[in-house]
Formats: C-alpha cells, structure tokens, sequence
C-alpha cells in the first residue's frame, strides 16, 4: 500500500501547486495531511483524492477546523498509524506528537507543525513529519512523503521539490 504524506500546505488561494501535487499522488492508495490547510479550498481540493485522512491544524480557519478531528488512528496493512499536527506549547513538537499517543499503541506517527522534514524511531515508533510542499521556512527545500507499508516491511521516503 502506497500512502502519499502531506503536512502545513498553508494555502489561501493559489491552489495550482496543490493540484499539481494530488496529481502527482494520483497512484497512492492513501493521502494524510497532517494539517494547517488554512483554507477550506485547499482542504476541499485535497479531498478529492480517493484515500483522503486529514487532521487539523493550528492556522486552519474555524470551518477547516469544524471539518476534521485533532487526532486520527488508522490501521492500514496492520500497521496502526497516529495522525496530529503537534502544535502545542512546552516541549519539542517531536515530543508532543508522541504525548499524544503515549496512551495508544501505534506503530507509526506523522506529525507537523515544524515544517522540518523528518523520519526517525524513537521508542519503537516510526515518526514522520513530511515538511512543506509549499511553505519551507528555513528548509532548503519543499517537501512531502511518501510510504509504502507491506508485508514485507515498511519504507519512507521523503521528496524534496526546488521550485525555480
């Protein structure tokens, strides 16, 4: 299974890049956001895709934020996935994504809110924070995820875009 990962589009109203970038996922089963759409339009564009989850964000306006949940659990291929943003106060983002399911029993958390990319094990526990596609701060580069969950394991990938 073949999930896209997407996380702080921050998108008002130019919503090419994002279109282009479902098309480009067309072939995943899947596509999380992990939040901060910012605009309903954004998340309604991205709700076309077939295997849409989505969560919230910080910047997401009140009917984005009416539209979704803080916190998903998805269980695909028997791997139990968390999905937060992990926007918070104290403590490192990366930590807060985990506070939050301290209680369940995942095997993977993707996350947010940094819009640094990232993929790590912590804890038994597989963390990804997909950046960017759009907006990448003080990263060289945009960004997103892709991963595939199988039988035989599981692979991340992060994809890194330069627009000229």
């Amino acid at each position: 299974m073949r999930l896209g990962i997407l996380s702080d589009t921050h998108i008002s109203t130019d919503l090419k890049i994002l279109e282009d970038l479902v098309e480009a996922l067309q072939d995943c089963d899947h596509l999380l956001h992990a939040g901060d759409y910012t605009s309903f339009e954004a998340l309604e564009a991205l709700r076309r895709h077939r295997g849409f989850i989505g969560v919230r964000g910080n910047a997401d306006l009140d009917m984005v934020r009416q539209q979704l949940k803080d916190k998903e659990i998805i269980v695909l291929e028997g791997y139990r996935l968390g999905l937060i943003h992990g926007d918070g106060l104290k403590k490192t983002t990366v930590e807060r994504a985990m506070e939050t399911f301290k209680d369940d029993e995942v095997d993977i958390i993707v996350f947010g809110h940094s819009h640094q990319p990232l993929i790590q094990t912590k804890k038994d526990i597989l963390l990804l924070n997909p950046g960017s596609p759009t907006n990448k701060r003080r990263e060289k580069y945009y960004s997103y995820m892709i991963l595939e969950l199988g039988a035989s394991g599981i692979e991340a990938r992060l994809c890194l875009k330069a627009y000229k």
